[in-house]
């Protein structure tokens, strides 16, 4: 029979990303002491500073009006994404976030 992983603090990770940007999953990254936590701190990491990229380009677009358009989509695509990246953390499963940029690499 397989070890199961501890899910806490993966699910912690993603739920923090949410709630507190980028700083949770970076407390995390530097705290944790299993590699299974700092895989998914880095998958949290890599979203939460492509959302701040993301954000810094819609907020020049509002100049020009679509930018209240993607910060809108910025900030459901926020919430859905780390709601799944929760549910599959609690399943012991490492998801990468879609539109993410890789500043952190992750061996799979």
């Amino acid at each position: 029979m397989a070890k199961k992983q501890n899910t806490t603090l993966p699910i912690l990770t993603h739920l923090l990303g949410l709630f507190t940007g980028f700083i949770g999953p970076l407390i995390i990254l530097l705290v944790a002491e299993d590699e299974y936590s700092k895989k998914h701190s880095k998958l949290a990491l890599n979203w939460q500073f492509s959302v701040l990229v993301y954000a810094l380009v819609s907020f020049i677009l509002m100049f020009i009006l679509i930018g209240f358009l993607t910060i809108l989509a910025l900030g459901v695509l926020n919430i859905v994404f780390s709601i799944m990246a929760t549910v599959k953390a609690s399943e012991s499963k490492l998801w990468e976030y879609p539109l993410a940029i890789k500043f952190f690499k992750i061996n799979f």
